[in-house]
């Protein structure tokens, strides 16, 4: 036998029966009544596929010194999942090396979302630049008193141009305006640059004591305690700014009077907007609180001297007395919002830079609205305003805008290439204006007294379809498609797949906010509304480049390697037919969707071909390339050129608007290898 492709580096991928599952046909009905969020997180779950993470690993063709940690775990009614995982390699976190694997209800993957990309293999593992360095680079980075720097933790930085060794220093103290910092600094350990940095506190702004009378739900003992049975309780820091504080108390349930000289009032507030915040997560969207695990979160208020803030610190909720101590900051969007940068930490992770700032920001306004029209209170009447009671500016204007994010005179209304370097309040502006847009629609209205007047970046015309579809659309997305790094592109195709997964194929609400992505410029996305379903079976072509191993492929254990016999067109995997001179067949394939919609819409992939026969006659060895069945190219040991790639084209117009299956096989005769290398298989629509 002279088998050449020995030690294959995709061996046992059948075990985790990887396959594609059929599509939903355009049109079909099947979304109706989806619009329900994913049940609240199984521990026994996330367990079970922690136990797997190593063959998990394995199967997705990861390096050998890389280890996975299960971070969550969404199931979705009909049993798909959806895993979120992070990184080690070699011992060394991989920040940024966040990923989420789609699987159907057997456990099949169906497609990877990657962060940036899937290989996290820096150029050297060796640093030149030591502890002591990056320390001081931490320092220099951080402007705050009394602060103190972690010596340095060397890691893998996941980063926009490829991955690096670098040191993470964590430097902690307390900004000149009162504001905590926990400021992360990524140095590079070859070059000792600062990479970047980033805040684990986001801030945000509120309004005094305005919810008026309300229920509150607090907990009975020899006294009662402002905390309810989800957890949520509320404390007086007594304006310090360290510390836990002293759990507020009652000897007849009656708390505050509404005014700021009792300090009950301003904990009313918070505790209610904390409450409110559970319950619109846990009822609208599927959430059991921050964590997912039904528990809740503590809120403290009285926090500092003169304090104009409120802020997250990755724990908590905390929330300052304003100025003069006479205007606490504990407004019901205000808990809503900072509450949300928990659940966007505990789920996608957002990075607070670049657009993946901006979307993280937006994402809390967009909560915090959605549980201002959830809680509906007489005292603070729902709007797509954030901060609108706060006056802040000194003349009745609200913080931000979201129907035009423009006017607050630093956010942005649309997407652009340079909205990245920007602060995240203001690169929040395009996604909180597809919020709207998506809602309400574009052009003047009034809705609760007050007034709109939405424009489009593209001149278009936006019909809404109400503000809690959109909410949990952008949940969805937020939870099962993106990752730390994710972009304005990325949270398009995510909004897509989304909807489609709440609302079926062609859906009304797909086509919605699609359209509002692209009213704010959004880049555009090769998923779309009219094909396929969001979590990879029947979408656009999954692993083309062969990249991740055997995922979105169906066929022959070996074929998909990266085995260093024959070179790849691209990366390291690659599709090897053939090659064993011995007698035998193989075959991969995958069905995908071929939208409706696209321009004449083709396949092309890469494809090398070299064999030891030495006839000029005889077709002994072959290959076919075929669509649904029909071979639409073929290939033999007669075929030239020889040893190096060409890319071919398949003309796929015919099969617009229908899902297609293709397949690359080859049939080898009993002696003498041929080998047939496809690689980057791609599509353009």
């Amino acid at each position: 036998m002279n088998r050449l492709k020995s030690g294959l580096a995709t061996g046992g991928l059948l075990a985790l029966a990887l396959a594609i599952s059929p599509a939903i046909p355009a049109g079909a009905a099947a979304g109706a009544g989806r619009d329900k969020a994913p049940a609240p997180e199984s521990q026994s779950l996330k367990a079970t596929e922690q136990s797997r993470a190593a063959s998990s690993a394995s199967a997705l063709g990861l390096a050998s010194g890389e280890k996975l940690t299960v971070k969550s775990v969404i199931q979705d009614a009909n049993g798909a999942t959806h895993v979120r995982y992070e990184r080690t390699l070699d011992g060394l976190r991989v920040i940024g090396g966040d990923f989420v694997s789609h699987k159907d209800s057997s456990g099949a993957v169906k497609s990877v979302t990657w962060n940036y990309r899937k290989n996290v293999t820096p150029a050297t593992m060796t640093p030149s630049v030591s502890k002591s360095e990056a320390h001081q680079a931490g320092l220099a980075a951080s402007k705050a008193n009394k602060e103190t720097a972690t010596p340095g933790e060397l890691v893998v930085f996941q980063s926009a141009t490829g991955p690096k060794l670098a040191y993470e220093v964590i430097t902690e103290g307390i900004k000149a305006d009162q504001t905590p910092t926990r400021l992360h600094t990524i140095v590079d350990a070859t070059t000792g640059k600062t990479l970047t940095s980033w805040d684990d506190v986001k801030q945000g702004t509120g309004n005094g004591i305005f919810v008026g009378s309300v229920t509150l739900a607090t907990t009975a003992g020899t006294t009662y305690t402002m905390k309810d049975t989800h957890g949520n309780y509320t404390t007086d820091l007594n304006q310090a700014t360290s510390g836990n504080g002293t759990t507020f108390t009652d000897a007849d349930d009656v708390w505050g009077n509404g005014a700021q000289s009792n300090r009950q009032s301003a904990a009313v507030d918070a505790h209610y907007g904390a409450g409110k915040t559970y319950d619109y997560y846990n009822t609208q969207l599927g959430r059991a609180g921050i964590w997912n695990n039904g528990t809740g979160a503590r809120s403290r208020v009285h926090y500092g001297q003169n304090y104009v803030n409120a802020f997250w610190d990755g724990t908590q909720m905390t929330y300052g007395d304003g100025a003069g101590n006479a205007a606490p900051l504990v407004e019901l969007d205000v808990a809503g919002h900072e509450m949300s940068h928990g659940v966007t930490e505990n789920t996608a992770g957002l990075a607070y830079t670049g657009d993946a700032g901006g979307l993280n920001e937006a994402t809390s306004d967009i909560f915090g609205t959605g549980v201002e029209w959830y809680t509906n209170n007489p005292s603070d009447t729902p709007d797509y305003l954030i901060g609108e009671e706060i006056n802040i500016n000194g003349n009745g204007t609200p913080l931000r805008y979201m129907d035009k994010p423009s006017k607050d005179g630093g956010s942005k209304d649309c997407w652009s290439s340079s909205l990245g370097g920007l602060d995240p309040h203001y690169s929040s502006g395009p996604l909180n204006h597809w919020y709207y847009l998506a809602s309400e629609g574009s052009g003047a209205k009034t809705i609760n007294g007050v007034s709109y007047n939405s424009t489009t970046c593209n001149a278009s015309t936006v019909t809404g379809i109400g503000h809690l579809k959109v909410e949990k659309i952008w949940y969805r997305t937020l939870s099962t498609y993106l990752t730390s790094s994710s972009n304005y592109a990325a949270a398009r195709t995510g909004v897509i797949k989304a909807a489609k997964d709440l609302y079926g194929v062609g859906s009304a609400e797909c086509t919605a906010v699609d359209k509002a992505m692209g009213a704010i410029s959004a880049p555009a996305s090769t998923e779309t509304c009219g094909t396929g379903g969001g979590g990879g079976g029947g979408a656009a072509l999954t692993n083309g480049g062969f990249e991740s191993g055997q995922t979105g492929w169906t066929g022959t254990t070996g074929p998909i390697t990266n085995n260093t016999g024959r070179p790849a067109h691209g990366g390291s995997y690659k599709l090897w037919l053939g090659g064993n001179g011995t007698a035998g067949s193989e075959n991969e394939s995958q069905t995908f969707a071929v939208p409706a919609t696209a321009t004449a819409p083709a396949l092309t992939y890469w494809i090398r071909i070299d064999t030891a026969e030495t006839t000029t006659t005889s077709a002994y060895d072959t290959a076919t390339v075929q669509i649904n069945g029909v071979t639409k190219q073929s290939y033999s040991n007669l075929s030239t050129p020889k040893a190096s790639y060409v890319q071919k084209t398949i003309d796929l117009t015919a099969y617009k608007g229908t899902n297609v299956t293709l397949k690359f096989a080859d049939t080898e005769d009993s002696s003498l290898q041929t080998s047939f290398v496809v690689d980057d298989v791609a599509t353009n629509f």
